[in-house]
């Protein structure tokens, strides 16, 4: 018998988060461990009337491709992608892993050319995103090896991943309507900031421009679970948009390979110098793969605080009410930054222990909660029905 909260999330998806309409060309995208929610989600697109492209992979086939693929074969880009990713009206993805580690002894140079020939697949889909004509929502279907990775049993993790999207909830939907509300108004405030200033108790020191930047309201539309607001750093601005130095907190995961104590140092707009105490190698590896992978996309604020610790799994740890994040490579053209390159690498620095936001130099942040009124805050969801 089936989840009844993958029958509730497979709803939010499709009537929610993306929208469809009867006769829309959606992609459903998955690795064949997440039947039961492929199955739920491939049955609601039906119901709604849309036509589906299902592309399934596994975790095996992609350990082939890296163990076996040329240099041209990795940087290469499939025609009929790209086509799906210019004409489709949607686009659905989970993300499903058995070994969360499959890809950690791959050459980190291998894995960059298969990044960096992804490039052109990102920037179409960013670009599309940002206007009227595609949505997209990835979210998480929960597995043995992610709730390994959270130090927690398979039903304990159920029960996170769940309650994170608010789908303990009776009317999950309303929930998230009442998120977007509270986020906007921090959104509405920061598209009148011009600088923000971020510190913490472990040294973080780091100022960005976001003059003329567009701030988002994430609320369950593109990511789910959601819960942050983000922007991009201005990359013309006198100063390159973003300087200083900051110490991330959680663990940065990218492509199965945890590194530990990550460091960066910005200097006019782009990484100066990268240090970590666990995979350094990697990291440098990644920031090197192409011209856009070594600046700075995405500066963000997470505000979701139904998620208080980290877990190894980006999709949940940037999200956590009181952290903010920055992604290494591509921007979204929405927020005005239009950075690209085949990377996109969101990591966490934690403000609940002494940390501080400011706004033109008045404090927005302070220990991880906002000192504004009716913004996002641990007891503030209220549902309105």
């Amino acid at each position: 018998m089936r989840d009844p909260r993958l029958n509730k999330l497979a709803k939010i998806l499709v009537h929610y988060s993306c929208k469809i309409k009867p006769g829309e060309v959606v992609q459903l995208a998955s690795d064949i461990i997440a039947s039961p929610l492929i199955e739920a989600v491939y049955e609601e697109l039906l119901k709604a009337g849309a036509n589906v492209d299902l592309r399934l992979s596994s975790e095996a086939l992609s350990d082939i491709f890296y163990r076996t693929a040329s240099d041209d074969q990795l940087s290469w880009t499939s025609p009929t992608l790209k086509y799906a990713y210019e004409t489709i009206d949607a686009r659905i993805a989970f993300w499903a892993e058995t070994n969360t580690k499959s890809l950690s002894k791959v050459d980190p140079e291998r894995l960059g050319k298969a990044s960096a020939g992804r490039r052109e697949l990102m920037t179409i889909s960013m670009q599309r995103a940002a206007g009227p004509d595609f949505r997209w929502c990835g979210t998480l279907f929960p597995t043995q090896a992610s709730a390994q990775d959270a130090e927690m049993s398979l039903s304990q993790y159920e029960d996170f991943v769940f309650k994170a999207g608010l789908l303990d909830l009776d009317d999950p939907i309303a929930a998230w309507q009442e998120v977007e509300r509270q986020q906007q108004k921090a959104v509405d405030y920061l598209n009148g900031v011009n600088r923000l200033h971020f510190q913490t108790a472990n040294g973080t020191d780091l100022e960005v421009d976001v003059e003329g930047m567009k701030w988002i309201n994430c609320c369950g539309k593109s990511n789910f679970p959601d819960g942050e607001v983000f922007s991009g750093p201005n990359l013309k601005a006198a100063d390159g948009g973003i300087n200083g130095i900051v110490r991330f907190s959680f663990p940065a995961v990218h492509n199965g390979h945890e590194v530990e104590g990550v460091e960066l140092v910005f200097e006019k707009g782009r990484v100066k110098e990268a240090k970590a105490t666990k995979n350094e190698d990697f990291l440098k590896a990644m920031i090197a793969q192409d011209a856009g992978s070594s600046t700075v996309g995405e500066i963000a604020i997470g505000t979701n605080y139904q998620i208080q610790t980290c877990t190894k799994n980006t999709l949940f740890d940037e999200k956590v009410g009181g952290t903010f994040h920055l992604a290494l490579g591509a921007g979204y053209p929405e927020t005005g930054n239009s950075n690209e390159s085949g990377l996109h690498w969101d990591m966490v620095c934690d403000l609940r222990p002494g940390g501080t936001i400011k706004a033109d130099g008045e404090i927005i942040s302070q220990d991880g909660l906002f000192t504004k009124e009716d913004w996002p805050a641990p007891t503030s969801l209220q549902i309105k029905t």
